[in-house]
């Protein structure tokens, strides 16, 4: 595929997404319509947008306000796949403070003009007309950037870095991302030959012999896309999870599974009540379906492989300290001649 294809399929994709956002604007089922969650960390504003402006000047920060709506898919996309990437929750938090607005709603918004208005006011005020839509206001409040509807994970991380580091006065975003360095993810939801399929009972009332290893995951997700292609495929983590019975979720799931303790539900609200926020992640549980350990967001074949030997070993029955027993793995493994490499 060339880059002007790739190009027009990433426009027409972007146009699909707010053309249906828009449907959902003018077809509010306000008693159907599905809520959409923000992230906890975003700011519990008492939306006089000036005291807002003020706080983040102070941190050092920018604002950042969300316009959604419940039922927008792409609104949705945007929370379950964008905000369950640690790089990204990570960046936007140390750079904004994030705002909600609902763009049919009715809580009062103060502007810099210093006048009052609904939140379906504020944004048409604004000409935001799509969901979700972001604007990426400087200390005086204007716009520094607006993302109008849904930017898969690189093109989100090339909007966060352009208005983070404020070079809305030195160059276009257009022309920013052509220099922006970040790939696009695979958009494949990988398989491996150990992940255990369908029906997913992992019921631990009756004691299993192995612990359980669940891998949380999503379609679009980088770190998903490197986990597979390095730490996935070393011999040793095969090994090492071969002692495991290993799973494979969609983060954001509808696949119907059965928890430890026999509950039936979903992939997407298991890890609600696990309070599993990034992809990839794993959570460990032993024989008991008690849950022992996890690893949150991708980390390192070396990392990877330590966790596993931790919870196989039993080493963490005896030894509640994970990084020390990294430290006395590592320290073992060159004893015997070996190399440890954390960055691989």
């Amino acid at each position: 595929m060339t880059p002007h294809s790739e190009n027009r399929r990433s426009l027409a994709h972007l146009l699909c997404g707010i053309l249906l956002c828009a449907v959902c604007g003018i077809l509010p089922a306000a008693g159907a319509a599905q809520e959409i969650e923000v992230p906890a960390w975003f700011k519990n504003s008492f939306l006089d947008l000036r005291d807002d402006l003020r706080e983040a000047l102070a941190a050092n920060k920018r604002v950042m306000i969300y316009f959604g709506q419940n039922g927008c898919p792409y609104c949705r996309k945007l929370m379950e796949v964008n905000f369950r990437q640690k790089e990204i929750v990570d960046k936007t938090r140390r750079h904004f403070d994030a705002i909600e607005i609902n763009i049919f709603g009715g809580r009062e918004v103060t502007w810099t003009d210093g006048r009052t208005r609904s939140e379906k006011e504020f944004a048409a005020l604004l000409k935001v007309q799509f969901t979700p839509t972001l604007l990426f206001l400087d200390a005086k409040g204007n716009i520094a950037l607006r993302v109008n509807g849904y930017y898969p994970p690189h093109r989100f991380m090339a909007a966060l870095d352009y208005a983070s580091q404020r070079n809305e006065n030195k160059v276009s975003f257009a022309e920013f991302q052509k220099s922006y360095p970040r790939e696009p993810d695979s958009g494949v939801f990988h398989d491996e030959p150990f992940f255990r399929k369908e029906p997913y009972g992992f019921d631990r009332r009756n004691p299993a012999t192995r612990p359980l290893a669940v891998f949380f995951e999503q379609q679009n997700c980088s770190g998903c896309d490197e986990m597979h292609a390095t730490a996935l495929k070393a011999d040793l983590t095969r090994q090492l999870l071969s002692r495991f019975d290993v799973y494979r979720l969609n983060l954001s799931g509808s696949e119907a599974i059965t928890t430890p303790n026999g509950a039936k539900t979903s992939a997407a609200q298991w890890a609600r009540e696990l309070n599993v926020q990034y992809a990839p992640s794993v959570v460990f549980f032993d024989g008991r379906g008690r849950e022992v350990f996890r690893v949150e967001a991708y980390v390192r074949t070396f990392h990877l492989q330590s966790a596993l030997d931790y919870i196989a070993s039993g080493a963490y029955l005896t030894e509640p300290d994970f990084q020390r027993f990294v430290q006395a793995r590592g320290d073992a493994i060159h004893e015997r001649g070996g190399r440890v490499d954390l960055m691989r």
